[in-house]
């Protein structure tokens, strides 16, 4: 009954994007890129490093980096347990990387395992106190872990050093949203005014404030992407951001499609995709929380 709930608001949101509404959602349907698929540079050099492996005159430090570099081929090309794989046997030959307990934290992230993606990202800053994405990604996943208020502390840190990145704006400003609404809004409003303006993720900024519309926003994507991957990077971050406002407001249907259209392009590196997962589980344990209970003479029905 619940499914039958969800397909039927997924069907009335998909009937919106098609031009069934008033404005500003009128599309004849949502834009999309060609999703990105294996090239034929990556795929040679997979087979080129595991051509180096079968190889026995190799060092500890050396099989780890080829192990660490197979990873993050694999990372790329959605292909997250075998990353993870490779990711854990570079580890075991060398302990002391940064880069490899940072990005099994994002792992960790991803699957829900809060405890230990924080443990993650607290050795790659105890092994690198600058590393340029391990507090925000500590940050984040206090987020998900529900910990505001630590969470808000690394974003805001993160924010500090570069008050120019949209995108260090708008994860602060999702962490605010769930403690103050309003204060949130304002200390977004400030941010935005502090700042240059001059990278693409404004955009998302400017939507979130209301100085452009939903249909403005996507059509900006399309008309000023120069090619098909960046118009795959740019709709990734758009569907996913305005994924997080429906969701926040408990539009679960329109929530829901607009996370399965960020995860279309296959940009796989990108935490807007990483997340998009995570958010699908969140959005299913919420609206299933929320819907009442089912009479148990409806059960069959």
């Amino acid at each position: 009954m619940i499914a039958n709930r969800i397909k039927l608001a997924c069907l009335a949101f998909t009937m919106m994007l098609a031009g069934c509404s008033s404005p500003p959602s009128q599309w004849t349907q949502p834009p999309m890129a060609v999703p990105f698929q294996p090239t034929i540079q990556q795929q040679i050099q997979l087979a080129r490093i595991d051509q180096l492996l079968r190889r026995d005159d190799l060092d500890g430090n050396t099989l780890a980096q080829i192990y660490y570099e197979r990873g993050l081929l694999h990372d790329s090309l959605g292909l997250r347990d075998l990353a993870r794989l490779d990711f854990n046997q570079s580890l075991s030959l060398k302990p002391d990387q940064p880069d490899v307990f940072n990005i099994l934290g994002v792992y960790f992230t991803q699957s829900a395992h809060f405890d230990a993606a924080y443990e993650a990202f607290d050795s790659t800053l105890e092994l690198n106190i600058r590393h340029p994405f391990a507090q925000r990604n500590r940050g984040i996943a206090l987020y998900y872990g529900g910990r505001y208020d630590l969470a808000s502390e690394d974003l805001n840190a993160h924010y500090q050093q570069d008050i120019n990145d949209p995108y260090r704006v708008i994860w602060l400003y999702l962490v605010e949203l769930e403690v103050d609404e309003q204060q949130a809004l304002d200390k977004l409003r400030q941010r935005y005014a502090a700042a240059d303006k001059q990278d693409w993720g404004w955009h998302i900024v400017r939507l979130y404030l209301g100085e452009i519309s939903e249909r403005e926003f996507l059509g900006q994507i399309t008309t000023e992407s120069e090619d098909n991957e960046v118009l795959a990077e740019r709709l990734t971050e758009a569907y996913f951001y305005m994924g997080k406002v429906y969701h926040h407001n408990k539009d679960y249907a329109s929530a829901l499609m607009l996370y399965k259209l960020a995860l279309s392009g296959n940009v796989y590196e990108f935490v807007e995709h990483r997340f998009a997962t995570l958010e699908l589980s969140r959005l299913t344990a919420e609206a299933r929380r929320e819907t009442p209970m089912i009479p148990a003479e409806d059960e069959d029905s």
